[in-house]
């Protein structure tokens, strides 16, 4: 099992920056790939961003060059930084984990608007 704890969600003005942080704990060995999803009202749960364990990244089209995931193994911590951030960012964003199982967090809320 994978634990997942997200954090770092708020309101922020449009073009304001946020950083959201991912703890995993638990079974973590077996991790192969980690990610930040997100979900709108309405709309279904979409990838942002994907790292595999070789550090190579994957970006949805709407968020490449603002957004940035990365990894800091010695602590079990994903980051997702997001620069330039506009109200169709507004979401809840979820942590994610590939192992023997897919892994969610409990999710985090961000909200961008003046």
């Amino acid at each position: 099992q994978v634990q997942l704890v997200e954090s770092g969600g708020g309101l922020v003005q449009p073009g304001g920056s946020l950083r959201l942080s991912c703890a995993a704990s638990g079974s973590i060995f077996r991790i192969v790939a980690m990610g930040w999803y997100r979900q709108a009202p309405g709309k279904e749960r979409e990838v942002v961003a994907l790292m595999l364990n070789n550090g190579s990244t994957n970006y949805a089209d709407s968020v490449k060059g603002r957004f940035t995931v990365s990894r800091d193994n010695a602590k079990n911590m994903m980051y997702l930084q997001m620069n330039s951030l506009k109200p169709e960012d507004t979401a809840v964003y979820y942590c994610n984990a590939v192992g023997r199982s897919n892994y969610w967090g409990q999710g985090t809320q961000v909200t961008v608007s003046s």
